[in-house]
């Protein structure tokens, strides 16, 4: 009889905080863009053909940056 060959996987390993940071820095900033764009759309654009569609874009971006600060400082990196 012929013994299969078991892989071994490195799921257990950490990537490298810098990596982790990395990652954290490019959602941050993505979501900040997001924000930005929003407020810039609502206000300048979509308000001259509805404004309670600016409004709630502008919430959307209002509740934005908080989020973007939980996952800005998430993880174990301190």
């Amino acid at each position: 009889m012929r013994r299969r060959h078991q892989r071994v996987a490195a799921s257990g390993v950490r990537r490298p905080q810098s990596e982790r940071l990395r990652r954290r820095q490019r959602w941050y900033f993505a979501l900040m863009g997001v924000c930005l764009l929003l407020i810039l759309l609502a206000w300048n654009l979509v308000r001259l053909w509805s404004t309670t569609a600016a409004v709630a874009m502008s919430v959307v971006a209002a509740v934005l940056p908080p989020i973007a600060v939980v996952i800005a400082n998430w993880g174990d990196d301190r």
